[in-house]
């Protein structure tokens, strides 16, 4: 089952929310891989993808946190790291035992359930409280 973008995940940030959008996209392309019997074919490229993407999203984001003086910056950031760690440990379990099925789904539920539930609930203060700062 796809992920779908809505409304309640939206910041307003223009270039967040197209970077998450990105993100969201690349869980989607897996998973209709893993439909067309190419998952595992496709998972070296979107682990690829991630690792670079969510290092360059997430500096974003800080960027905007740090210029706003986001009081939960270090929490946000610290989930950011794990993340990011989460995905770096799912790139070394495919250089030691291949695309197998598990990883793909680890890739595609873990990674996508993550960041739904991250822009969901985290991004969405941040956003806010941007908000509030600027109006």
């Amino acid at each position: 089952m796809a992920y779908t973008w809505s409304k309640d995940m939206e910041t307003g940030n223009t270039l967040i929310d197209s970077q998450h959008q990105q993100l969201i996209k690349a869980v989607n392309d897996l998973l209709a891989a893993c439909v067309a019997g190419q998952g595992r074919e496709t998972l070296h490229q979107t682990l690829d993808f991630l690792a670079f993407y969510t290092s360059k999203h997430f500096g974003d984001e800080e960027k905007l946190q740090q210029q706003y003086r986001y009081p939960d910056y270090a929490n946000h950031r610290n989930l950011h790291e794990h993340f990011k760690m989460f995905v770096h440990d799912l790139a070394t379990q495919m250089k030691e035992s291949g695309p197998t099925t598990a990883l793909v789904s680890k890739v595609t539920f873990g990674v996508g359930d993550w960041l739904v539930n991250h822009i969901k609930k985290e991004d969405t203060k941040v956003a806010a409280f941007i908000r509030e700062k600027t109006t």
